[in-house]
């Protein structure tokens, strides 16, 4: 079987791809098991090595691995770039930390001595989507590997040229072999990943439908998982928030990777007083980007990555114009090659419609009214998701209401994002567990309670 990428900004076969077949994933499973018996022995300074000459690998060819991105999901140049540099920094980060973030911690008890110290458990599974070819790769591989396992890397079929890219790097920097395995597989063979007796535990981002399916197998084997999935996230802007400041930041929220994001602000709460004139300045922003061509560096926003993704957010916001909803920018799918959607801006939303209940992956912005801070809370939780958080008002109260908010990063006066140093993940139908961080190093280890007698009488 072929993966078959099609090239969102023409709509043409851009490459294809084989995929393995069950001897071909047999036989790179095996490979990092054999691999974690030798990495799980190698000291952390051994293992941050490894990490650092892949980062630099990573800068050094910055420019040639952006392009994959562009040319597979679409993504503007310079937002590529950037990614590419996140996921260097990533690399770095637990090259750096790891040590601290894995360090044994004393448990008084009745031993001589007792502790908790973490182990690996193996090759880990993880299961990736489109959107962030390399910053979702290194997001699941820096801290895996860092704590001693091996990754077997099942990346989205569309975009298999940087999944290839990301082996070839710890190729490039003579990493261990089989630390980190591509695995290019059909979805109907993801399944057979899962529950192959060597795989230990499985990392997964992707949609709440998907994970639900990916909990469930994971849990009939006994493995443990982490799932980070889809949100539909508030951004409640206050009568005493800094307006422009807050404008600046949503609409970057919410265009970013053409709006193809789990942590974009997908639904502008803004209280009543301040209603119409922060409309107004979502409007003035939105409207002077660039929609074109992802490989021109003055492009602002690329194409959406799939035929059948734009067509599904086409029903969204016919569906929530159909229910009542304003259109005051965009909203007609364009004329034209290519996978394109134009920026969106809807008002006199409410949190019935589909742009609300529906999870929307595009350059979509709605806007709902809140007559308070409580009525604006009350909406924002109203959601079977619970992914990211945003709240512009007064420092303190802000930090207040963060107490308030169901979901598992809250942002008070700034831009939601995913940063090495900073768990994140989500509650309800957004998933669980937590990547990144302290935190997130720690899903994929074994803590192991010591026991050190004599008994201390």
């Amino acid at each position: 079987m072929m993966l078959k990428v099609i090239n969102p900004t023409n709509g043409q076969l851009l490459h294809e791809y084989p995929a393995l077949d069950p001897a071909g994933m047999e036989a790179r499973i095996d490979t990092a098991t054999q691999a974690f018996a030798h990495w799980r022995k190698q000291s952390i300074a051994q293992r941050a090595e490894v990490l650092n000459r892949v980062a630099t690998l990573m800068r050094e060819q910055e420019t040639d691995l952006a392009r994959l991105m562009t040319q597979e999901m679409g993504k503007p140049v310079k937002e590529a770039r950037g990614e590419i540099q996140k996921a260097a920094w990533c690399a770095e980060h637990y090259a750096a930390h790891a040590a601290d973030y894995l360090a044994p911690l004393t448990l008084l008890s009745d031993a001589s001595s007792s502790y908790v110290q973490h182990l690996p458990l193996g090759p880990v599974l993880g299961i990736l989507p489109w959107n962030a070819p390399f910053w979702l790769a290194f997001r699941f591989c820096a801290p895996a590997l860092m704590a001693g396992n091996t990754c077997l890397l099942k990346h989205d079929p569309h975009v298999p040229a940087c999944a290839e890219a990301i082996a070839d790097l710890f190729v490039q920097a003579e990493a261990p072999a089989g630390i980190l395995q591509n695995l290019p597989l059909a979805t109907t063979a993801v399944e057979g990943a899962i529950r192959h007796p060597q795989v230990r535990a499985v990392s997964f981002t992707g949609s709440s439908a998907a994970g639900s399916r990916v909990a469930s197998l994971a849990a009939a084997e006994l493995k443990p998982a982490v799932l980070e999935l889809g949100g539909s996230d508030p951004a409640i802007v206050l009568k005493d928030a800094d307006l422009e400041q807050a404008a600046d930041a949503i609409v970057l929220s919410r265009i970013i990777n053409a709006g193809q994001s789990c942590i974009a602000a997908k639904r502008i709460i803004v209280e009543a007083t301040v209603h119409d004139r922060f409309v107004e300045l979502l409007k003035v922003r939105l409207e002077k980007l660039r929609l074109g061509d992802p490989a021109d560096p003055a492009t602002d926003i690329g194409p959406i990555a799939r035929e059948d993704l734009r067509a599904e957010l086409s029903r969204q916001v016919e569906e929530t114009l159909a229910a009542g909803a304003r259109c005051l920018l965009g909203g007609q799918v364009p004329e034209g090659d290519g996978f394109f959607y134009p920026v969106t801006l809807l008002t006199e939303v409410t949190n019935e419609m589909a742009a609300c209940r529906e999870e929307t992956f595009g350059p979509v912005a709605v806007v709902l009214k809140a007559d308070s801070a409580a009525q604006a809370l009350q909406i924002a939780n109203d959601t079977e998701y619970g992914l990211a958080a945003s709240i512009w008002t007064e420092r303190n109260r802000g930090e207040a209401m963060t107490k308030e908010i169901e979901a598992g990063q809250v942002v008070v006066n700034g831009l939601v994002k995913t940063d090495p140093r900073l768990p994140s993940g989500g509650i309800k139908r957004s998933g669980y567990g937590r990547e990144l961080g302290p935190h997130g190093i720690l899903e994929f280890v074994n803590v192991q309670q010591i026991w050190i007698g004599p008994k201390r009488e």
